[in-house]
C-alpha cells in the first residue's frame, strides 16, 4: 500500500488548553455571577430591614427639606417635590418592591409545584385539564394580565401579591411537571415504590426533591419578574397608594422634575430596580448553570 493511500489521522483540536479552558471560564463566569447576585441581594435585604429600624428622616413626612433639594451631605439623594427625603424614602420602599416580590413567588412556588408533581406523577385528566388551562393563560402577557386584574380588583399590597401568585403559579406547574415526568422511572423512584412507599410519597418524598435546583433557579428570575412588575404597576397608578414609598410609585411622581432638569428624582428609583432585577437574573443564571450539569460544559 502506497504511502499516498494512508489516511490521515484526524486532525486534534489547535490547543488543548483552549479546550480545557472552556469549562473554566463557564465555571469562574458562574462563581462570579453567584457571589454579585448573592451580594447584591444580600444588601437589598438588610437595607429593607434596616429600614423597619431607622432611616435618616422620615420617608412619610413631606417639608422635611425644600421641594427638590439636588443631592448633599444633608440629603445624598437630594428631596423630592414635596419635599422628602430621597433616602429615607428609597430604604422604605426596598421593603415594598422585595417584600411583594419574594412573597408573590413563594406562593407561587408551593402552589404551582404542588400541582405540578399532581399532574407529572398521577397524570389522567387532571393533567390534561391542568395543561390546557395553562396554555390558555400563557397566551395572555403576564405584565398585561396583571394590569387587568389589579385594576378590576383594586389597589392594594395584598391584591398585588395576590395577582403576581396568580400568574406565576403556571410556569412552576409546567416546569415542575417536566422535571417530575423526566425522573419518575428513574432507578431511585423505582426503588423507592418496590419498597412499598405509596404513589404520593414517591412524589413528594423523593421526585420532587430532586428537582428543586430547577425551580429554585428560576424562582430568582420569577422574582425579578415579580418585581419588576409591581414597579410597573406603581409607575402605572395600578398598584400601591400614590403616597406609598414604592419605587414604581416615586418614577411615576418625579416625572415632572426630571422635565425641569432635577433628575435625582427618577433617576436613583429607577437605578434601585435595575440592581434589584439585575442581582436577581445573575443569581436565577447562577442557579441554572449549578441545577444543570450539561450547562457547565
Amino acid at each position: 500500500m502506497s504511502s499516498d493511500e494512508v489516511m490521515a489521522p484526524p486532525s486534534l483540536p489547535t490547543s488543548q488548553a483552549q479546550v480545557h479552558a472552556r469549562p473554566r471560564r463557564r465555571r469562574w463566569r458562574t462563581t462570579w455571577s453567584l457571589r454579585i447576585g448573592l451580594a447584591a441581594l444580600v444588601f437589598y435585604v438588610a437595607v429593607a430591614l434596616l429600614s423597619l429600624v431607622w432611616t435618616p428622616y422620615d420617608p412619610l413626612v413631606p417639608g422635611i427639606g425644600d421641594g427638590y433639594d439636588a443631592p448633599s451631605l444633608a440629603f445624598p439623594l437630594g428631596t423630592d417635590r414635596l419635599g422628602s427625603d430621597m433616602l429615607s424614602r428609597l430604604m422604605m420602599g426596598a421593603r415594598y418592591d422585595l417584600g411583594i416580590a419574594l412573597t408573590a413567588v413563594a406562593i407561587a412556588l408551593t402552589i404551582g409545584s404542588a400541582l405540578g408533581v399532581v399532574a407529572g406523577y398521577f397524570g389522567g385528566a387532571f393533567d390534561t385539564i391542568a395543561m390546557r388551562a395553562v396554555e390558555i393563560f400563557q397566551a395572555f402577557p403576564g405584565l398585561l394580565f396583571a394590569m387587568l386584574v389589579v385594576q378590576a380588583v383594586g389597589a392594594g399590597i395584598v391584591n398585588v401579591i395576590l395577582v403576581l401568585s396568580f400568574v406565576g403559579i403556571p410556569d412552576y406547574l409546567r416546569l415542575a411537571r417536566a422535571e417530575i415526568q423526566a425522573k419518575r422511572n428513574w432507578q431511585y423512584a423505582e426503588a423507592a415504590r418496590l419498597a412499598g412507599n405509596p404513589r404520593w410519597r414517591v412524589a413528594f418524598r423523593h421526585l420532587l426533591p430532586n428537582s428543586v435546583g430547577p425551580l429554585l433557579a428560576f424562582t430568582s428570575i420569577n422574582a425579578a419578574f415579580a418585581a419588576l412588575v409591581t414597579a410597573s404597576l406603581g409607575f402605572l397608578g395600578l398598584g400601591l397608594s400614590p403616597n406609598t414609598p414604592e419605587w414604581g410609585n416615586m418614577i411615576a411622581r418625579g416625572q415632572d422634575g426630571v422635565m425641569t432638569g432635577q433628575w435625582w428624582v427618577s433617576f436613583f428609583p429607577g437605578l434601585a430596580i435595575l440592581g434589584l432585577t439585575g442581582s436577581l437574573y445573575l443569581l436565577g443564571d447562577a442557579l441554572a448553570d449549578l441545577a444543570d450539569p450539561r450547562r457547565r460544559r
